[in-house]
């Protein structure tokens, strides 16, 4: 139990307006059910108390007291909503309830359970702009940062944060072995590169073939093993050194290597990789990633394929982040319904889970991107959807349409309040859940970052 004291003062160059001005605000307060008097014979000591020298007059003190229970005490706070500002952040935008400026560090360990992000929001809502901007403010922290570009809509920043574009496609002279084991792909204390490997690339094969059976995995790994056996690797992790360093890819099989282990039916939906218009998949990897962004375009594969070419660089990208753990960086995963929603499989989706479970341990942060929120949850009743949003601290929602915020609410506490706010949300506005957070934001940026960022799309 506390005291409260309570001093409303009325101004007007007018005393009849005056009188009109108190009469209202005793009215407004007794149909609050609360009483007031005026500081008769007082008006000097309320006068003073009511200045910003924290002095409450003894005279008036007394008078004025009322006793109230601690939980009431947050209905005296004046804002109607909070901000976050990190010391450390990234500046996101405003609170447009206040005007407050808004500065998120993700990696702050001490306040946030992990570093990952969810961004949701129609075409044309900003949330590809945002994006950018992210990557862009990042960029000047020296972060290392990997981009995922399935709509070829980064090169402009690209060029002028000279990133590395790693094209792949039918055209393309760039090639990733997906056959390729790499030294730091294991965890800490961890043995076996290639059951490892296995692992993960059987849900690579499973985007080819659809879902196998058991008989027809079996025999899928067993190839895979003859595979990498006629190239010298064996389940020994000694057999990928050579002259005491690690073997490189000019040392890897390749999926042509497995087509020719392969009959039948497997044999006949892997040819296009081989012989077709996806051959550029059967290469040894020929490009360098010593950037500290690196763009993967996967435009030309387009709509069918393009599946493939986010696990491909996904892969990829995950025994980059794993290399060093002292160094901070984000991988960003746009239109990642393709690799958790219906058109995926168990594996890839248990991949892209584990990424988002365990990204925090190596400094990284993953950042999920999509469009279409209800084939984010339409694998498995929706299982691997919601492990993204519960291991991404950070949730960032903009205009969505009424259907898809019905999918979401399923998923997350949202209040009704804020399901209006995300349909009605203008371009470049958003809610962001931020722990328990949860503010109306509008993002902000420069004209020069708007330049530097050009054409945007979302």
């Amino acid at each position: 139990m506390l005291f409260i004291y309570t001093y409303i003062t009325t101004f007007s160059r007018d005393k009849k307006d005056l009188d009109n001005k108190i009469n209202k605000i005793e009215g407004l307060l007794r149909s609050r059910g609360m009483q007031s008097k005026k500081a008769y014979f007082r008006q000097e000591q309320a006068y003073k108390t009511c200045l910003p020298f924290m002095i409450n007059d003894k005279e008036v003190k007394e008078v004025t007291k009322r006793n109230i229970l601690t939980n009431s005490i947050p209905a005296t706070y004046p804002f109607l909503s909070s901000s976050i500002f990190d010391e450390n952040g990234i500046f996101i935008g405003t609170n447009i309830y206040n005007n407050s400026l808004i500065f998120i560090d993700k990696y702050d360990r001490e306040k946030y359970k992990n570093s990952n992000l969810c961004i949701f929001g129609t075409s044309g809502s900003g949330k590809s702009f945002f994006t950018k901007l992210m990557i862009l403010r990042n960029s000047l922290f020296g972060l290392e940062q990997y981009v995922i570009d399935p709509d070829r809509e980064y090169d402009s920043l690209a060029k002028e944060l000279n990133a590395s574009i790693i094209k792949i496609g039918p055209s393309s002279e760039n090639y990733i072995n997906i056959f390729d084991i790499r030294e730091e792909s294991l965890e800490d204390e961890q043995k076996g590169y290639l059951s490892t490997k296995i692992n993960k690339i059987i849900g690579f094969f499973n985007l080819i073939f659809g879902n196998l059976d058991e008989k027809d995995r079996a025999i899928l790994e067993e190839k895979i093993i003859k595979t990498y056996k006629n190239k010298g690797i064996t389940f020994s992790d000694d057999s990928l050194f050579k002259k005491g360093k690690f073997k490189t890819s000019e040392d890897m099989p390749t999926l042509k290597d497995l087509y020719n282990e392969l009959e039948g039916n497997m044999k006949i939906k892997l040819k296009p990789f081989i012989e077709g218009s996806l051959s550029f998949f059967s290469h040894k990897t020929n490009v360098k990633l010593d950037n500290n962004l690196i763009i993967a375009d996967i435009y030309d594969l387009g709509e069918d394929n393009i599946k493939y070419g986010l696990f491909l660089f996904v892969e990829l990208f995950w025994d980059k982040i794993k290399k060093d753990r002292n160094k901070h960086k984000s991988i960003y995963l746009d239109e990642i319904w393709q690799l958790i929603g219906v058109t995926s499989n168990k594996e890839v989706a248990s991949f892209i889970y584990k990424i988002f479970k365990t990204i925090r341990k190596y400094g990284g942060s993953a950042v999920a991107i999509t469009q279409d929120v209800s084939d984010l949850f339409s694998l498995e009743n929706g299982t691997y959807g919601r492990s993204i949003l519960n291991n991404s601290e950070i949730k960032i929602f903009f205009n969505l349409e009424e259907e898809n915020i019905k999918v979401l609410e399923k998923n997350i506490n949202i209040s009704e309040k804020e399901k209006v706010e995300i349909n009605s949300l203008r371009r470049g506005e958003c809610v962001m859940f931020v722990g328990k957070e949860h503010i109306l934001t509008k993002i902000e940026s420069a004209d020069f970052e708007k330049k530097i960022i050009g054409g945007v799309k979302n």
